[in-house]
């Protein structure tokens, strides 16, 4: 995260002459992040960035840079403060998060856009990179929910985990008395454990009438789908 350590990556990656590369940070708009973007798009290879909600106010800059972005609004910060935090918070903290993120539908995106970038590269096409900033709807859209209610529950999940940040953000970096911020941060961890339980009843309701949708890969590389238990994947559409 910080520029000497970002620049050091940077020139090696820079040097493994990478069709693309994906670069993954909280707020993409630091100083580390910023560096390194600098060096890789000096190089000519295309970047895409993976970023949260603070990355949003530039993709301006981004995209007058040539710059891809997947700028994913649940992707909460952690409350990252001493007096509460260990490693076992932070793993539930982060399961938490994942199961949101799953669900709702934003892993689904990322595999969709890397696969699209995949293949292009593979016909010798130099592919449009992906500017997509991912809300409740897109990536419930992307989950392919078929019970209305699934839906609805998804999309709380990823509403609530987006707010998440609010109360870990003041808590890290606003209120300064440790009696006042340590449970303003663990309440924060509360409403993503309830965003993750939001998400695992709509998966739930999915499996309740057979309609989870799966999207594997061929051994070839190629994107497959299904949305029954009991059926081989296709190709996908």
């Amino acid at each position: 995260m910080n520029p000497t350590d970002a620049e050091r990556v940077a020139r090696l990656i820079s040097g493994c002459a990478p069709n693309f590369v994906v670069t993954t940070s909280p707020n993409a708009s630091l100083p580390g992040p910023t560096r390194l973007r600098e060096i890789i798009v000096k190089a000519g290879i295309p970047l895409i960035v993976v970023s949260d909600a603070p990355a949003r106010k530039i993709t301006k800059e981004l995209e007058e840079a040539g710059v891809g972005y997947v700028i994913v609004l649940a992707d909460a910060m952690i409350g990252a403060r001493r007096e509460f935090l260990d490693p076992v918070e932070m793993s539930l903290f982060n399961a938490d998060l994942f199961k949101v993120l799953a669900t709702t539908g934003v892993f689904n995106i990322l595999e969709v856009e890397l696969d699209r970038l995949i293949d292009a590269f593979k016909k010798g096409e130099r592919p449009a990179l992906p500017r997509l900033v991912v809300d409740k709807e897109s990536s419930a859209a992307a989950a392919r929910f078929t019970n209305p209610y699934a839906k609805a529950k998804a999309m709380a999940a990823y509403e609530t985990a987006r707010r998440v940040a609010d109360l870990t953000t003041e808590g890290c970096f606003v209120i300064k008395e440790w009696e006042r911020y340590t449970p303003i941060v663990a309440s924060g961890h509360e409403m993503m454990r309830a965003a993750a339980r939001l998400a695992d009843e709509a998966r739930e309701l999915e499996k309740a009438s057979d309609t989870v949708y799966r999207a594997p890969h061929h051994r070839d590389g190629s994107l497959l789908s299904k949305s029954r238990l009991i059926e081989k994947p296709q190709k996908t559409p």
